[in-house]
């Protein structure tokens, strides 16, 4: 769905690279994250890729067709879920929807019927200017859905949520999925990429460091462990044993047949403990 090979892109007046020689796919089907603190290159890398911004060198091809050969029939192929809301604010959400559905040649869903989707339905016909941060969120979302495309592009789409629309967003980006669509979700949440994506790509200071799956950086990255917790006197004892020998560990073994156990946990690294090691970079920043 999308090859880039050797994508280098500089802002006009800038010194330094805001991408700089990067190279990945994106598979048919995939949910593929680009992950990495504010100003690592990744919203850059997805406005050039859905062509907002250009004058890169390197290649990209998207849908099978290399990115310049692609004209206005492009934004009726993919869809686009940017970072911050941008709405006509005047108008209402329905409005917004219906506005937006005007400019492809063909819609798959009624404004109404997205908008029940994540629960607007009762604001349908208030001015956008009315909603709140995650009113206007959700309504973001939905908009990249009116035509059906088999190709999403979403930027932070659970930026501003409360845990419950939290995770209806999520679910439906799952749904998505196992429909076929293909997401570029770009963002900075670990625990979202974690739970949602097949693959992951680290970004940092414009520069793709690692790709993988969540679970195989995890395992490549962590501690072969596994801790348990067991209550002595009021207070809990933590202990970690290797995962080799756990079957002939006495120690290990008394452990668990306690009474008092608490918790047996593996001790793998977090993603955002990957991405930190990886990149020496904290999410806000330096280590």
């Amino acid at each position: 769905m999308i090859e880039v090979r050797n994508l280098t892109y500089t802002y006009p007046k800038s010194q330094v690279d805001a991408v700089s020689n990067i190279s990945f796919s994106v598979k048919n089907g995939e949910i593929f994250g680009f992950l990495g603190p504010s100003g690592a290159g990744k919203s850059t890398t997805q406005k050039l890729l859905i062509k907002l911004i250009r004058g890169y060198s390197g290649n990209v091809e998207v849908l099978s067709r290399p990115l310049p050969k692609w004209n206005g029939d492009f934004y009726a192929q993919i869809g686009v879920g940017f970072e911050l809301p941008n709405h006509y604010l005047k108008l209402t959400g329905e409005e917004n929807l219906k506005l937006f559905a005007s400019f492809y040649p063909k819609v798959a869903h009624k404004p109404i019927d997205l908008l029940k989707m994540v629960e607007l339905e009762e604001h349908a016909n208030k001015p956008v200017e009315s909603y709140s941060k995650g009113m206007k969120m959700r309504l973001n979302f939905v908009r990249a859905l009116l035509h059906d495309p088999q190709l999403l592009f979403l930027d932070e789409p659970t930026s501003g949520l409360d845990p419950g629309y939290s995770r209806m967003i999520k679910d439906i980006i799952i749904d998505l999925k196992n429909k076929g669509k293909t997401i570029f979700l770009t963002t900075h949440n670990m625990h979202d990429a974690d739970e949602l994506c097949d693959r992951v790509a680290f970004m940092a200071d414009g520069e793709l460091k690692l790709i993988g799956t969540p679970r195989d950086l995890k395992l490549q990255h962590g501690s072969r462990k596994v801790r348990v917790e067991v209550r002595d006197n009021g207070a809990i004892g933590k202990e970690e044993f290797d995962f080799c020998g756990l079957a002939e560990n006495s120690a290990f073994l008394k452990a668990i047949a306690s009474p008092n156990l608490q918790a047996i946990h593996s001790c793998e690294e977090s993603l955002e403990d990957v991405f930190m090691r990886t990149t020496g970079k904290k999410l806000g920043g330096e280590f």
